[in-house]
């Protein structure tokens, strides 16, 4: 595998942990609106079988599954509302940056950082200026900026005709990301952490899909490029 000239991350599952804010906000949204308690399990099923990339619409799809019917807008207010609460002080607080302190920092004298997300910009740019302030993302491809979303290629082949001609590596921890890098025709590394409980089953579902690695933290990838860079010596 060739070394990476520009590394693409996806945000959620990977530079952060989402499991008590994104994943927590969805079984708060169907709560309020349905009185019951979705199970984690159960979005990961969902998130397993793809097409779920954007969390505000599997919650109208669990809510509408439990028989209520909420308009889609009124479904995203609330969720938001949960989320990002007053000035960052809702479900997101509790998300955790993965990168250790000086990977990327270390990573981008080698190759060129950008980020391919489903967030919207306002939702990645409260999370990045927290932990990422020094961090220079070029592109920053959020859902606004895309025709199509996740599994749909469009954002990396945006980043594609960013960078021409150079090679780039996308890291993902859902079908969706692996669907996008394959209709992309970009090399994929897939992101399993050992705190999911079906974290085999994710990693098997990301090589199957085309991941020529999958790795259990994104701390892991400095090893990998660094593999990639002597092989290509």
């Amino acid at each position: 595998m060739r070394s990476p000239d520009v590394l693409v991350f996806d945000m959620d599952g990977v530079l952060v942990e989402v499991s008590r804010s994104y994943r927590e906000a969805i079984v708060e949204t169907v709560r309020h609106f349905t009185g019951e308690t979705v199970s984690q399990d159960l979005i990961q099923d969902f998130k397993n079988a793809g097409g779920w990339n954007n969390d505000w619409l599997l919650s109208h799809k669990l809510i509408a599954d439990r028989g209520n019917e909420v308009e889609y807008p009124e479904v995203v207010a609330y969720f938001n509302e949960v989320f990002l609460g007053e000035n960052g002080n809702g479900l997101i607080r509790y998300e955790q940056w993965m990168p250790r302190d000086g990977m990327l920092q270390r990573l981008s004298q080698r190759a060129q950082l950008a980020i391919f997300t489903g967030r919207a910009k306002y939702e990645a740019d409260v999370t990045l200026e927290r932990y990422a302030n020094d961090i220079r993302f070029d592109p920053l491809i959020t859902d606004e900026c895309v025709a199509n979303p996740k599994p749909a290629p469009d954002g990396l082949e945006m980043i594609q005709q960013a960078y021409p001609d150079r090679t780039i590596w996308y890291l993902g921890d859902t079908v969706d990301d692996a669907r996008s890098a394959q209709a992309a025709g970009v090399p994929f590394i897939g992101v399993s952490t050992p705190h999911n409980a079906r974290h085999a089953e994710i990693a098997s579902l990301l090589k199957q899909l085309g991941a020529f690695a999958v790795i259990d933290d994104i701390n892991q990838l400095e090893t990998l490029v660094e593999g990639a860079a002597v092989a290509r010596v």
